[in-house]
This record gives C-alpha cells, sequence and structure tokens, in this order.
C-alpha cells in the first residue's frame, strides 16, 4: 500500500499541473490526433508507435492530388517534386541525431537497412570473424544477425558472441561491454549495440562503447530504435560507424513508415566499400544515363536502393518538422524532469520494481515495471483505467511519457492508476 496520504498526492498533482502551466512545448501537443478512447485517457506508448501529427494528412493528401492532377510529371512538376523528395529530409534527420547532412539517409525499414549495412560493416576475415550483440535484443535484430552471418557462409552459433547482464541483474553493466570487447580483441569485426534497450529502457553512452570496439579494430553499429526522437544524440561525434532506427516510434510517422540510416563521413566518402547497390544510391549526376557501371554517391544514400516511397515519407516531413520546431534539447530536458517525477511516484508504491536505470544518463523517457506475478492482469487494469502501454514478457509493462504531446498531469494519473489497481 501507499504511504502517501490524500494531502500528499494532492499537492503532487498540483506541482504537475503547475509544471505544465509553465512548459514551453506545451502547446505542441494541439499538434497531434491523439487516439484516446475518452477525454481522460492517456497514451504512454509513443514507444511503439506515436500518434498522427496532424500535418501528415496534408502533406499525403498533397502528393495524392499531384499523382491525379500529373501522373508521372509529378516527379519533377509536383508541389514537393519526387525526385528530389528524400531531400527534404536530410537536413531535420541530421539535426535530430547529431550528423551531417550527407551522412543521413531515409531509406528502407530498421531491420532491411541493419541487413544492408552489415554487408558493408561486417567483413569476417582471418581470426577477426566474430560480432557481438547483447542477448535479449528485439528479435528482429537477433534474427537478422544471424541470418546474415549464416548468407555469408559461417557459423552464427559459433561467431554470434551474446553479452547478457550478471546474474540477478536486468541491464548491462558499460564496463562489462568494455570488458568483453576486449576480452574478445582480435576476434571481433563487428559490435552492434543497442542506442536504448527495448526492454528495460536502458540507455548506452554511444561514443565510449564505440571507442572500445574500435581500440580493439573492430567497428561498432546501433540500434537506434528506441533512441532516435528521444535522446539527444551526437552520432557524428561519437565515431559510431554506422546506426540504423525506424520512424514508428517516437519519430510518429506512422505504422511501418520510412526508416533511417547513419554512415559516418569516413565511410560515406569511401566508394569503394562493398554495398548492396541500386540505381537510387548510383551518383545523381549520372543516374539518368542507364550506365551499367554503379557509381556511389558520396553520400549516405549511396546505400540506398529505390526511389523513396512517397507516401510514406510524407507523414516523417511533418513530424521531423514538430521535432524541429520544439527542439530535442529542450525536449530532452523536459523527458528527463517528465521521467523523473513518474518515478518518485512510482517509487511510493509497494510492489511495483522498475526496471530502468535510476540515473537520467542512462535512459530516455520509458520507464520499465516488472510484476513477478499476475503481469498480465495488471497490464489489463491499465488499459482497462485508460493508460495505453504496452506489455513485454517476461511480465514487464512499459510506460513513455513522450515530452512532444504528454504532460504533467498526465504523470501524475498515470501514477495513480498504477496505484489504484495496486491497492
Amino acid at each position: 500500500m501507499s504511504t502517501l496520504t490524500a494531502a500528499d498526492l494532492s499537492h503532487e498533482r498540483d506541482f504537475a499541473r503547475a509544471l505544465d502551466a509553465q512548459d514551453a512545448l506545451a502547446s505542441f501537443r494541439a499538434h497531434f490526433a491523439m487516439p484516446l478512447r475518452r477525454p481522460d485517457d492517456i497514451y504512454f506508448v509513443g514507444n511503439s508507435l506515436g500518434p498522427m501529427p496532424l500535418a501528415a494528412r496534408g502533406l499525403v493528401q498533397q502528393e495524392l492530388d499531384d499523382w491525379a492532377r500529373l501522373g508521372v510529371a509529378g516527379h519533377m512538376g509536383a508541389h514537393r517534386p519526387w525526385y528530389s523528395y528524400h531531400e527534404q529530409l536530410r537536413a531535420p534527420l541530421a539535426r535530430l541525431v547529431g550528423a551531417e547532412e550527407h551522412e543521413v539517409v531515409a531509406m528502407n525499414s530498421l531491420t532491411a537497412n541493419l541487413h544492408f549495412l552489415m554487408t558493408t560493416f561486417y567483413r569476417p576475415e582471418g581470426r577477426r570473424t566474430r560480432l557481438l550483440v547483447e542477448r535479449g535484443a528485439f528479435p528482429s535484430d537477433t534474427y537478422a544477425v544471424m541470418s546474415h552471418v549464416a548468407a555469408r557462409g559461417l557459423d552464427a552459433e559459433a561467431e554470434v558472441i551474446e553479452i547478457a547482464p550478471r546474474e540477478g541483474e536486468w541491464t548491462l553493466r558499460e564496463e562489462d561491454v568494455e570488458a568483453r570487447i576486449a576480452e574478445l580483441g582480435d576476434t571481433l569485426a563487428l559490435a552492434m549495440l543497442p542506442g536504448v534497450q527495448y526492454r528495460t529502457g536502458q540507455a548506452f553512452d554511444i561514443a565510449r562503447l564505440t571507442r572500445a570496439a574500435h581500440a580493439v579494430g573492430a567497428r561498432c553499429g546501433w540500434d537506434l530504435a528506441h533512441a532516435v526522437g528521444n535522446l539527444e544524440l551526437a552520432l557524428h561525434a561519437s565515431n559510431a560507424d554506422f546506426a540504423v532506427w525506424c520512424s514508428y516510434k517516437y519519430l510518429n510517422s506512422g505504422p511501418g513508415a520510412v526508416a533511417g540510416a547513419f554512415i559516418h563521413d569516413r565511410h560515406v566518402r569511401n566508394t569503394e566499400l562493398p554495398r548492396h547497390a541500386g540505381w537510387w544510391g548510383n551518383d545523381p549526376k549520372s543516374r539518368f544515363r542507364m550506365e551499367d557501371r554503379f557509381v556511389p554517391s558520396e553520400r549516405a544514400d549511396a546505400w540506398s536502393l529505390s526511389n523513396p516511397p512517397i507516401l510514406a515519407v510524407a507523414p516523417l516531413i511533418a513530424s521531423l518538422a514538430e521535432f524541429d520546431a520544439a527542439g530535442i534539447s529542450r525536449l530532452r530536458a523536459k523527458s528527463v524532469l517528465m521521467t523523473a517525477l513518474l518515478e518518485f511516484q512510482l517509487r511510493s508504491i509497494s510492489g511495483v520494481e522498475i526496471l530502468t536505470p535510476a540515473s537520467g544518463a542512462s535512459r530516455g523517457c520509458q520507464l520499465s515495471l516488472y510484476f513477478p506475478t499476475d503481469s498480465r492482469a495488471r497490464y489489463e487494469q491499465f488499459l482497462a483505467n485508460g493508460l495505453a502501454c504496452d506489455y513485454r514478457e517476461p511480465g514487464i509493462v512499459r510506460l513513455a511519457p513522450a515530452p512532444l504531446f504528454n504532460t504533467f498531469d498526465e504523470v501524475w494519473r498515470a501514477a495513480e492508476i498504477v496505484r489504484r489497481t495496486s491497492n
């Protein structure tokens, strides 16, 4: 049972409402279609699918109208010409992830991008054949890594090395990752790590672990599915070799939306790197000569294969405009405060175990709660009480107050739902 009195709870809600009244980002909520069944419902599941930016509808409709009006001529004559459509994403993506414009590209899906970039950056040779991943990674990553290594003719069970948290712990210690990298030494070809672990919400120091991989002569890539739009990133400065992400979670660009990739400048400019090739990665100056020889552009675009899916890209343009207007630094500052407030309230409720690290630097906006018994029933109670969240085995409920559209009062009310259903 909670030790807080009714007066305590009232004061806490007053504090949450005061934070909302002072929030310079509060107006951004009105820019989204919040999928709420009832006015008091709470959407804390933007870490699975972000809500629709209202501007997305108009952008998609514009493309449909241009398609109907212009047909093929829309490639050059649409309101936003389709031929160069993807170029609109470079600058806002670069600002969002801390990269140079030529280092980022919106393309494909996350898992497809992971396969494409492993083709370039996992180059087993001699003793250097191992690929390091976290145990308990998102299944799609595990499937991609194992199948990719097997497709190279290697024994994936032997070559893919998994690192797990210590016995009795939920999260990885970064010093343990460093030690394992050092131990693998010149047998390690690639470390493939998460920016934020999807189940626990733990965030990792990208620069630190990249340095560890480079110190033994290996390359380091990152899955940023739960980090992009959540953390303030500095991919270029981190020296990461590559990163991939989806954009339907914190980037709010719709189910199955076009994903993204980062390739560091030193690799982008190396046109001799092995890669899968398609005509959209060819140098635009020679693309329409229809020549047999692939000439990669000196941009991350060189890893893209086909012209972008316009109707899937349009919502991302709308979402990135919101991030640009809000500023990722301001969003991150609000997120740290929101998550700290949620943690403070949850820690006063008996029977709630928070798996996510307590340090703000080691987490994003997600808090993962573990219920050793009746976890699915607890999750269903949360949903029934208007708290949209999600469930992950074993017994984990994830709450993600996103600073772009969630409020401090919702943080208070979400904790109250957890409190009520704990009695």
